[in-house]
């Protein structure tokens, strides 16, 4: 099962393996109080892309086909996804974005389960 959550949001026993999947780190967010158990940067969407959409919910199905589209050259890393949340069981994706419903965990989430 793969869950999403704000990184700034109090870590519980449910998240199982908390994986940070921005390319920067949370601002403010010490590092022991975050309880990260990998910081994936590499799968985050690029500075450019980051950028362009700055959270504009118009702009929110383009983003997740670009995002989609970086994707495709980090198979690895989705696969490393999809093998933890088999040995781990529970996945929370970790983000700092304000915006709940649409930011790069949700467009990930939605990704990785149609790799399945």
């Amino acid at each position: 099962m793969i869950k999403i959550k704000r990184v700034y949001d109090d870590p519980s026993k449910d998240d199982g393996y908390r994986i940070l999947i921005d390319r920067l780190w949370a601002r403010g967010l010490k590092k022991e109080k975050a309880k990260i158990d990998l910081w994936l940067k590499e799968i985050a969407p690029s500075n450019e892309l980051r950028k362009w959409y700055s959270h504009d919910p118009t702009k929110w199905n383009s983003f997740k086909e670009k995002y989609k589209a970086e994707l495709k050259g980090k198979e690895k890393l989705l696969d490393q996804i999809k093998k933890l949340e088999k040995e781990k069981g529970t996945l929370t994706l970790l983000y700092s974005s304000k915006e709940p419903r649409l930011n790069n965990a949700v467009a990930l989430a939605e990704i990785i389960s149609l790799l399945k």
